[in-house]
């Protein structure tokens, strides 16, 4: 085990450090720069901030400047958004807020998700299958922004009985994370529910079951205990790089609801062509990501003891 997490570390490392040089070659190959969108700035002037930031340097030579500074834990401040604030440091002050809905949207999303996927597979072939496997399709099919704005339509306005307003506003307490936690945990119950509803159909079939079923156990037990444990590993394996990217902010819902979260700065950040801030976040989320995948590894031995993380399968 100490072995297999230490090789898998080493290729994080190498991951994070792969996604950094690309990011930051695309990033720059991209014609124009961050001071194009300023006004009336003489070439002298953009010279001078050029120099400033180091932009004035050969690409190779930003490259390595940049990840030398990032392995110290200095990622560069803000050129335009939050002129020279430490990127680090709006990243922290971002990161709770898209962290919170992300959580409550994921933990919805999981407990409703995994029971439907089992009362689904329970009850193959009948009306209730039929009308789950409808309900997961649709919510599968449908944009984030179209949930968002389905609801936005639906719980605001002046006449609306809940009292919801339009934009995020943290005053109003729980009811304020209602549509976006809704928003963004729908897609992720409804692909629970379908990985649960199939992998619960092979464990319902494998010989195990109809051992337990033939000793007199309660179908209660057989479904919870011994069909589902074998049918979480798919479930596992989805949650660990969704975990990630949810935690990080939905982009399009933070954006419908104007929530000020680590998602949509991130996408303002790209209007802006504020390079640190790209990078950072960027960075941020694929060591996110890395770490999840690294998590989710180590669970399957957890759930499933027979699986030898040794030899990298089951």
């Amino acid at each position: 085990m100490a072995k297999y997490i230490i090789k898998r570390v080493i290729m994080a490392i190498l991951t994070i450090l792969v996604v950094a040089c690309v990011t930051f070659v695309l990033m720059r190959s991209v014609p124009g720069s961050p001071w194009n969108s300023e006004k009336a700035m003489t070439e002298q002037q953009i010279a001078t901030l050029n120099e400033r930031y180091g932009y004035d340097k050969p690409l190779p030579i930003q490259l390595l400047t940049y990840l030398k500074n990032a392995l110290q834990g200095d990622l560069g401040v803000s050129l335009k958004m939050q002129k020279d604030r430490p990127v680090t440091e709006i990243i922290t002050t971002m990161f709770p807020l898209s962290a919170k809905i992300g959580v409550v949207a994921l933990v919805w999303a999981v407990l409703v998700g995994v029971p439907l996927g089992c009362l689904a597979a329970y009850n193959r072939g009948k009306w209730v299958d039929s009308l789950l496997r409808v309900v997961c399709t649709l919510g599968i099919s449908m944009p984030g922004f179209v949930i968002a704005n389905f609801l936005l339509i639906g719980l605001t306005g002046q006449d609306s009985l809940f009292g919801l307003k339009a934009i995020f506003d943290a005053s109003q307490g729980a009811k304020a994370y209602f549509m976006p936690c809704v928003a963004l945990g729908l897609y992720p119950m409804c692909y629970v529910a379908r990985l649960t509803r199939s992998s619960m159909l092979d464990s319902i079939n494998q010989e195990y079951i109809k051992t337990a079923r033939a000793k007199g156990l309660k179908t209660g037990k057989i479904i919870f205990k011994h069909a589902l444990r074998n049918a979480l590993i798919p479930v596992i394996t989805y949650l660990g790089p969704l975990v990630a990217f949810t935690l990080c902010g939905g982009f399009v819902v933070e954006s419908v609801f104007s929530i000020p979260g680590l998602g949509r700065y991130f996408v303002q950040s790209i209007s802006n062509r504020d390079y640190p801030i790209i990078m950072g976040t960027t960075i941020f989320l694929a060591s996110f990501v890395v770490v999840m995948n690294l998590v989710v590894d180590i669970l399957y031995r957890v759930v499933d003891p027979r699986i030898d993380l040794t030899k990298g399968g089951v």
